[in-house]
């Protein structure tokens, strides 16, 4: 082989990876779970998310691929890696296994052919992927959908500067300071979306997951106790709901209480835009808490316990109530009645509208680039000074065998 040869086909190695940086347009790649289509059509905050995140990426310019399951719903380009969306599924480890290594082999041919700028991960085992990448100059970007207990952190702290992590809130990032963030961007939606609604219907709503942390049993006793009715809807699948149900939930209802069942996206938008408030009486540092934000834009106040980012979501006495006690919540059951569903609506369009969400995930795509580009600079520096060591090396054993040049 010549030494022009072989640099060449070195050259080519390095650059075949078609990375970037671009001064406007980015490639980017949004990995989904595998469990619920993007958009969802009725459970599926993540998913919800990364709908929009995917359709505001696109309206600002530029180029996305979407790789998960299920159907093709959103303006990006789809690349689905499993026949159908597994949510009978959700909790085992197989399918979180296994859609790592198929999103990996779809990022590898879609770096190898098309290029991409950065990966974003939405996934648990996804990105143990990032240092594959990273060897190619992409960068891996993971949101933090869910809290950060003892178990996750470790697990951030370990991937370490190999991934570039997102929280959700503030409260969320100051919970595990130690770990690698490069950005804080509130969870958004497109308001146009959401139904407002002036006028009231005189129920209080619960909406989420039949879950300790939900704590649908404090909303039962707090509309009991204000004599306000109540409409629970949401998801009673894992073990867990199931059994804290039987044991909290069915004792506590009452013929003033309205059991819906799941809501899918269009009796969601029913539901909330006509309640008195959204009751939210979670137990637990809740992360962000979409159904907040989804109530205020159909001009539904909530009323909330402290806990999480409920105080950066809630705009306590204007979107809503904020107490400190479960005691409190049958009195600001009827104070709620007296805010502006208005004011409410705005305070989505203000801090949780989708521009925001694009423009805030493009600020942490360029942050993670411009940590990547020094190393894979160096990275071309140390390979250009191997390459010519090796040319070197190769005309010395030219000359010594007499090889023709």
């Amino acid at each position: 082989m010549s030494t022009a040869h072989s640099r060449a086909c070195r050259s080519r190695s390095l650059a075949h990876n078609g990375v970037r940086q671009p001064e406007h347009r980015l490639r980017v790649a949004l990995v989904a779970p595998p469990y619920f289509d993007v958009p969802p059509t009725a459970y599926g905050g993540v998913e919800a998310v990364v709908a929009d995140l995917a359709d505001a990426l696109v309206a600002r310019g530029h180029s996305v691929t979407l790789i998960g399951a299920g159907r093709p719903g959103t303006a990006a380009r789809f690349l689905p890696v499993w026949d159908r969306t597994v949510p009978e599924r959700l909790g085992e480890p197989y399918p979180e296994v296994m859609h790592a290594v198929r999103a990996r082999r779809a990022l590898e041919r879609l770096i190898g052919t098309d290029g991409v700028d950065v990966v974003h991960d939405h996934t648990f085992a996804g990105p143990l992927n990032a240092p594959v990448f990273a060897a190619a100059g992409v960068p891996t970007v993971v949101t933090v959908h869910g809290p950060v207990d003892a178990d996750l952190e470790s697990y951030y702290r370990e991937l370490g500067t190999d991934v570039h992590l997102v929280a959700i809130s503030d409260r969320q990032r100051a919970l595990a300071p130690g770990l690698n963030w490069t950005q804080t961007v509130h969870n958004a939606l497109r308001l146009a979306d959401w139904p407002f609604q002036e006028r009231k219907d005189d129920y209080a709503l619960f909406l989420g997951r039949f879950h300790p942390d939900k704590a649908p049993h404090l909303a039962l006793d707090a509309a009991h106790a204000a004599g306000v009715p109540l409409v629970l809807a949401g998801k009673c699948a894992e073990p867990i709901e199931k059994e804290y149900f039987e044991r909290e939930v069915r004792p506590r209802l009452t013929a003033s209480d309205h059991l819906f069942g799941v809501a899918d996206a269009k009796a969601k938008r029913e539901l909330l835009a006509s309640a008195r408030c959204l009751l939210f009486p979670i137990q637990w540092e809740e992360p962000f808490g979409m159904v907040m934000i989804e109530a205020m834009a159909c001009g539904t106040p909530v009323v909330a316990l402290r806990a999480g980012a409920v105080p950066e979501v809630v705009a306590d006495g204007v979107t809503g109530l904020v107490r400190d006690d479960p005691a409190e919540l049958p009195a600001a059951l009827h104070e709620v009645r007296a805010l502006d569903p208005r004011a409410c609506r705005d305070h989505v369009a203000a801090h949780f509208d989708v521009d925001g969400l694009g423009a805030g995930y493009e600020t942490a795509y360029r942050r993670a680039l411009a940590q990547t580009r020094p190393a894979l600079d160096t990275l071309r520096r140390e390979y250009a000074a191997l390459d010519s060591a090796l040319d070197r090396a190769y005309e010395r054993d030219r000359e010594a065998t007499g090889e023709p040049a």
